[in-house]
């Protein structure tokens, strides 16, 4: 009798060790490896990384001045934040550079349509009175300094002032350039940013902060980029580029 009954339990323990209850194997099923959850932030930013890169691989300079790869990826961070933040259209393809590191006697102006891939203009710009002569060296967000703002800008709408056709500006970097549409601190066109000046002066002529372009590009520029589009002005200030919110990856 005892020899039946240890047979029976055998058979039963052999026939019951390979069952796995439904929640064990779910739980095996569903369960994420520790690390992963820290490598989905870095894949991501590597994307972003690789996209701009990409993208401005795929550029054509060919027609004008070269545009600062590292510039470039950090208009592009800014512009993608700002869609993210919904303050552009998510169909918005338009980004315009200006790179004011540059000798003001360079076409340091690019418009470029994302989309396509092309420069649509690449253009002489002004700087501030009082932000530096050839070069810009200092930057304001005060009134009444005459001086540029750095930073990412919304393009607004037009109207025809002192200066001719001019574009509103709405700043978006606090403490940097928020205060440039009270300041009246516009794109407008003028007959000091030309390379008839260059040959007389050795730079173009400045403005009392406003990204001024030359006089016979200022309608064809403004009436492409205006209407809720990104301008990055951009200045190697690592105060700024630390600080603005829409240089975070």
């Amino acid at each position: 009798m005892n020899r039946l009954f240890l047979a029976l339990s055998a058979t039963f323990v052999l026939s019951t060790s390979f069952y796995k209850s439904p929640e064990t194997h779910l739980n095996k099923i569903n369960t994420i490896p520790e690390n992963k959850s820290s490598v989905y932030p870095i894949a991501d930013l590597k994307t972003e990384t690789n996209s701009a890169a990409e993208i401005y691989k795929s550029i054509d300079f060919s027609s004008g001045h070269i545009l600062n790869s590292d510039v470039f990826e950090k208009a592009f961070l800014g512009f993608n934040n700002l869609k993210k933040a919904a303050k552009l259209d998510e169909s918005a393809n338009l980004l315009t550079v200006i790179d004011f590191s540059l000798s003001s006697t360079q076409k340091r102006l690019w418009v470029i349509d994302l989309d396509t891939k092309k420069v649509l203009y690449n253009s002489l710009v002004a700087h501030g009175k009082n932000t530096g002569d050839e070069f810009a060296k200092n930057f304001s967000n005060t009134e009444s300094s005459l001086q540029s703002s750095m930073g990412f800008y919304i393009t607004k709408s037009t109207y025809t002032g002192e200066n001719g056709y001019s574009l509103k500006l709405l700043g978006m970097d606090p403490g940097f350039n928020d205060n440039a549409y009270k300041r009246a601190v516009v794109m407008h066109g003028a007959d000091y940013v030309s390379d008839d000046f260059i040959k007389s002066q050795h730079r173009i002529g400045r403005s009392w902060g406003c990204p001024a372009v030359p006089r016979e590009l200022a309608q064809p520029i403004i009436n492409t980029i205006k209407g809720k589009n990104c301008l990055f002005i951009y200045f190697p200030d690592q105060d700024y580029l630390n600080s603005s919110q829409w240089l975070k990856a």
